[in-house]
């Protein structure tokens, strides 16, 4: 996300005026306060303020009233895939949680945070991080296989290749791409290249949703 960000572009998708504004005055502390914020109240009139937009951050919240938030975070991935989409959500329920990383959400926040710990995850989600609420990650990893085969064999429809799994890795620890880039002496553009052929082995859009998938398939322990 750190070439998104430096677009300084950021909107808040909340039916709850306090919640906007809560999250505004947050979002404007972590992108700084020249930062270009839009906010919205539903899906209809959030879709018409990303026309021109060319990256940036959005918190949307999962319970809109013209309908679910994945539906926007899922229209973003196809429509402005150089958006970083993050919920802000009451609900964690898993089945909720997988279903908008995998639509393409970098992250997933819990409304009942307090300021200074809502503040701290979209400072680690500026810098590159995918961030997901402990508690909720707790839930999800739970779900995932306890026990890791002593010889497990590599998925039969994804085959990373070790450079991926390398890169996979640093992804995973929160690294940005042009982290990684320093970090393995390739440039950014060849890192992004690498990324993307990982999105399409795992079948995610997302960071986040390629470590999840990649966790729970075994090429990360």
């Amino acid at each position: 996300m750190d070439e998104s960000v430096h677009e300084k572009r950021a909107w808040v998708v909340d039916d709850d005026p306090a919640v906007r504004e809560r999250l505004s005055q947050l979002i404007l502390q972590a992108l700084g306060d020249d930062a270009h914020l839009s906010t919205a109240e539903d899906i209809a009139q959030a879709k018409t303020q990303f026309h021109a937009s060319t990256g940036g951050l959005a918190l949307v919240d999962i319970g809109l009233p013209d309908g679910n938030g994945i539906e926007l975070i899922a229209w973003l991935q196809l429509h402005h895939p150089q958006v970083t989409t993050v919920v802000v959500s009451a609900y964690g329920a898993e089945d909720t949680v997988v279903a908008a990383l995998r639509s393409g959400a970098a992250g997933y926040l819990l409304k009942e945070r307090d300021d200074t710990e809502l503040l701290l995850s979209l400072q680690s989600i500026k810098r590159g991080g995918a961030f997901i609420d402990p508690f909720v990650a707790r839930r999800i990893l739970a779900l995932l296989p306890t026990e890791v085969p002593p010889t497990p064999e590599p998925p039969r429809d994804a085959t990373l290749s070790d450079r991926e799994v390398e890169i996979l890795r640093l992804v995973a620890r929160g690294y940005s791409n042009r982290e990684i880039a320093e970090l393995t002496s390739l440039s950014r553009f060849t890192i992004e290249d690498y990324t993307k052929k990982i999105y399409r082995k795992l079948a995610v859009n997302s960071r986040t949703a390629a470590v999840f998938e990649a966790k729970a398939m075994g090429w990360l322990h």
